[in-house]
């Protein structure tokens, strides 16, 4: 099978998963589904040639950069030492638990394959992580940790990943160079992040001054820009994965400063939706694809793993599985504590969360895309020319882990995160109503127009522009009313508004329905009719977002 026709058949699935998800409504979460219909390719003879590398640089930037870009920032910034904690201390954690733990459990791995192992395992996924909070009332707050630690994990488990296969290949390891390589690995991806993005957005707004905006060649820089990141990086012997995330964010603050237009704005989060849906689904796709294949070797990889049953491969990825948990349960509780003890001693009141936030916290650790492409790009032979020890038996333990951790998520998520709202204190300090910004905003339009009212101009243009200025400020002025803070009649204003969104969704509906009949009686030609349509869709599309207080 050509490589069109392997992408065509596999956004071909992603569609059909995304269908097949809402007939379900949902009960069986969109990953898992995934999985299936992609070992169901397998099954019928679909096979891809997979590429570890190529899979990092063709999905990992991306999907990370745009996970940066919309995390909230003031959510992350706020929380950098819970993150911080996970994303570095649970990491170094894990890996040395549970490297000890799966060299016991499986002696047939050398320590050094142990430890990569068990580096490989230890980053959660971001894409998996949030599909499998997608449903689920989750804390935002909480949230917000866990996205922020999916987004950084990945280069301390990929560095530490590295340095274990490097220490299995040579017999040499030092933590002290380890060490040092890790801030300079860490710490320049971050670099080439930042720089990369300041550079880009510099040239950028340099161009569009000369030749104006096209929201088309904005998108396409866009796509680009966590590719230039991540290679750049690469390129420089960093951290690239770090380096596309740390892209993402800083691409937020650099529209502070020079703020696209409208029509880019919503053109380009609609191809940045479509990019992540094809994305995040073709990655599962991919996992089920390589499923089949692998359990037909199951015999022969527990018989080199000097196993007497090929179930009890599938045994050790569940205790391993297991085992991750409570790694990460004890992690965070211990961590907690700590931070429990100090506010004591400082004669602050801290009240430890309940348990249940805690399981919840260990059960959202799943692992996903990063794991699958590490694992596979573990070396086929040693120096010497023999095969690398546990090769076969390392890649399956791998995937069965990212299975078991979905499927365990999938089933408990919804039941643990059930009324935990209240659990995990929200941010303070900076909250602003809705009402207020939306007051600010409008007073803010107002002192405009009334200023362009001001400038001089002839008595004609004079008479016009004040009458379109009289239906403006009528809209701002409204919006006022409706948003005082006073909250007189709060409530009816907000039916009012949810009644006069529908009726005018309604009346565009109709508007949209005589266009469409005088193009098929060949009253209007087709220019007239894609232009008046734009400007219709583009209306109810400001529309889209339903107002504060409707439901």
């Amino acid at each position: 099978m050509t490589e069109v026709a392997i992408v065509l058949v596999m956004l071909l699935a992603v569609v059909a998963s995304s269908f097949l998800s809402r007939l379900l409504h949902g009960r069986l979460p969109l990953p898992l589904l995934q999985i299936a219909i992609g070992a169901g390719l397998s099954t019928f003879g679909f096979e891809v040639a997979f590429e570890p590398h190529l899979f990092l640089l063709l999905f990992i930037p991306p999907l990370l950069f745009l996970d940066g870009w919309r995390i909230p920032k003031g959510a992350f910034f706020h929380d950098w030492k819970p993150i911080l904690t996970l994303a570095i201390g649970l990491v170094v954690f894990t890996v040395v638990g549970m490297g000890w733990f799966i060299h016991w459990l499986v002696p047939i791995f050398p320590v050094a394959v142990a430890f990569a192992l068990a580096a490989i395992l230890s980053p959660t996924d971001p894409v998996a992580v949030g599909a499998m909070t997608a449903n689920a009332p989750m804390p935002s707050r909480l949230l917000h940790i866990l996205e922020g630690e999916s987004l950084l994990n990945d280069a301390t488990g990929l560095v530490c990943f590295t340095f274990a296969v490097a220490a299995a290949m040579t017999g040499v390891f030092s933590v002290a160079d380890a060490s040092v390589s890790f801030v300079l690995v860490g710490g320049g991806g971050v670099l080439i992040g930042v720089a990369v993005t300041w550079l880009i957005g510099l040239a950028n707004r340099f161009l569009i001054r000369k030749t104006g905006e096209d929201p088309s060649t904005q998108i396409l820089i866009s796509l680009l820009m966590p590719f230039a990141a991540y290679l750049a990086a690469e390129h420089l012997h960093v951290s690239g994965i770090l380096a596309a995330a740390v892209a993402g964010i800083a691409m937020h603050y650099r529209e502070l400063s020079g703020r696209p237009q409208a029509a880019t704005r919503m053109q380009r989060t609609a191809v940045w939706d479509t990019v992540q849906t094809a994305l995040n689904g073709i990655i599962f796709v991919l996992l089920g694809e390589q499923l089949p294949p692998m359990l037909r070797q199951l015999p022969r990889v527990a018989n080199e793993a000097g196993l007497e049953q090929a179930w009890h491969l599938i045994a050790i990825a569940l205790v391993i599985t297991l085992v991750l948990g409570l790694l990460r349960f004890a992690w965070v509780w211990t961590a907690l504590r700590v931070v429990v003890f100090g506010a004591r001693l400082r004669g602050e009141t801290r009240q430890m969360p309940r348990t249940r936030l805690l399981a919840v916290t260990a059960t959202a650790g799943v692992r996903g895309a990063i794991t699958l492409a590490g694992i596979l790009t573990l070396p086929l032979a040693l120096p010497d020319g023999s095969a690398f020890p546990g090769r076969d038996a390392a890649i399956f333990i791998a995937m069965g882990v990212i299975l078991i951790s979905l499927v365990i998520a999938s089933l408990l998520m919804p039941w643990l995160t059930r009324g935990l709202g209240g659990d995990l204190p929200e941010m303070s300090g900076h909250a602003v109503s809705e009402d207020r910004v939306r007051i600010a905003t409008a007073e803010a339009a107002i002192r405009r127009i009334e200023a362009m009212l001001a400038e001089p101009t002839d008595e004609k243009r004079k008479a016009l522009r004040s009458e379109a200025a009289a239906h403006v400020l009528d809209v701002y002025r409204r919006r006022i009313e409706y948003g005082d803070p006073s909250g007189e009649h709060g409530s009816d204003m907000r039916k009012v508004r949810k009644i006069e969104r529908g009726m005018r969704l309604e009346a565009i509906q109709a508007e949209r329905d005589e266009l469409y009949q005088l193009h098929l009686s060949g009253t209007i030609d087709d220019v007239l009719h894609q232009s008046l349509l734009r400007e219709i869709d583009l209306r109810e599309a400001s529309l889209a977002v339903k107002p504060a207080g409707a439901h």
